[in-house]
């Protein structure tokens, strides 16, 4: 992987750095080449989403041709991937389709196309022994590769193409770091984009069914409560991580809790037990005349329903019982003068 470029159209800024969606360029890259037996990054050395070997051009700065020299240094294998460390939307399965075009053809490389039919050389796989080859030839005929663009190599090469518009697209201006921003939050890939991001932080290589995930999270959200579906899904990954296992062992703690979800959501729909309605609460009789609270029927020598409206015990029919509204005057006494003032302060007062 080269990644020691200028970036002249960028301003100097440090291009493999920039950051789209959460990830540095570099490290995109590496991802879509995570099976590959040694990864070389010709670069100065940084940090790093995994493990690469380093390599230098010498003198640091000398272009593509001498960079990818440098890097072929510190490998022996068969098949070569040689990639730019500015491919935003470079995926795992266009590496495969570029080594398998490689292999089916006889060619001496298989290298990306752009959507005006244009080479992707830095988006290529090579056969080792033809790069080392011509790399060798360039070197004899110039007196060394500073400076040699890198067509002079792939001109000397038999190559097949491969195309794939959007792996294609390198972040070379400002305006094409804005435009991987702007797709990368689109709709249909925000989610995948995140997923990865999220895998790539943690350091995670285990690919799952997002769909089962998801799944289990509106179950828990929707049959138990809304908090319960980060969590169930927090706890179906400890499951896993504690069995050892990988993306089976993902799914069988899956279907365990979106099993257990399912129950809860019925359980919550048929609260009833025998011989009671749905939703009443448990003891309450239903036996005609019980008024009072629940599972307390009228026995003799009980206490007496209160009754609204009821006259208290001993009082007069048709008398009715003392206001004991707060504030009110007692029958006959003298009108309070400040009654009329608080009746006005009063939150329903006209």
């Amino acid at each position: 992987m080269l990644a020691g470029g200028g970036a002249r159209r960028l301003g100097g800024a440090d291009k493999p750095g920039l950051r789209v969606g959460g990830r540095a360029l570099l490290d995109r890259v590496l991802g879509a080449c995570s099976g590959a037996g040694t990864t070389v990054v010709v670069a100065a050395p940084r940090a790093t989403s995994r493990p690469v070997v380093w390599a230098r051009e010498e003198p640091a700065g000398a272009g593509p041709l001498a960079a990818l020299e440098a890097g072929l240094r510190r490998t022996g294998a068969e098949h070569v991937v040689v990639l730019s460390a500015d491919l935003p939307f470079l995926e795992e399965r266009t590496v495969r389709s570029l080594l398998a075009a490689l292999r089916e053809s006889g060619a001496d490389g298989a290298v990306l196309s752009d959507p005006g039919g244009r080479d992707q050389p830095l988006v290529a796989a090579y056969r080792g022994v033809s790069l080392k080859r011509g790399i060798a030839q360039l070197a004899a005929e110039h007196g060394g590769l500073t400076g040699l663009p890198l067509r002079r190599l792939t001109a000397r090469l038999e190559l097949t193409r491969v195309a794939d518009p959007l792996a294609s697209f390198d972040c070379d201006t400002w305006d094409d770091i804005a435009a991987a921003r702007a797709r990368i939050r689109e709709h249909g890939h925000v989610l995948d984009e995140w997923i990865s991001a999220v895998k790539d932080e943690l350091g995670i290589e285990l690919d799952v069914d997002t769909s089962l995930l998801l799944d289990l999270a509106r179950d828990a959200a929707h049959g138990v409560a809304r908090p319960a579906a980060p969590l169930t899904t927090f706890l179906v990954g400890y499951a896993a991580a504690r069995a050892a296992g990988g993306p089976e062992a993902v799914a069988e703690a899956t279907r365990k809790a979106a099993a257990l979800a399912v129950r809860w959501a019925e359980e919550g729909g048929s609260d009833a037990g025998p011989g009671e309605k749905p939703g009443a609460a448990p003891g309450n009789a239903d036996t005609p005349g019980n008024a009072d609270a629940p599972g307390k029927p009228d026995t003799p020598g009980g206490k007496p329903n209160a009754t609204p409206g009821a006259n208290p015990p001993g009082a007069a029919p048709g008398a009715n019982p003392p206001s004991t509204t707060p504030g009110a005057n007692p029958p006959g006494a003298a009108p309070d003068p400040g009654q009329n003032a608080r009746d006005d302060m009063r939150p329903d007062a006209g």
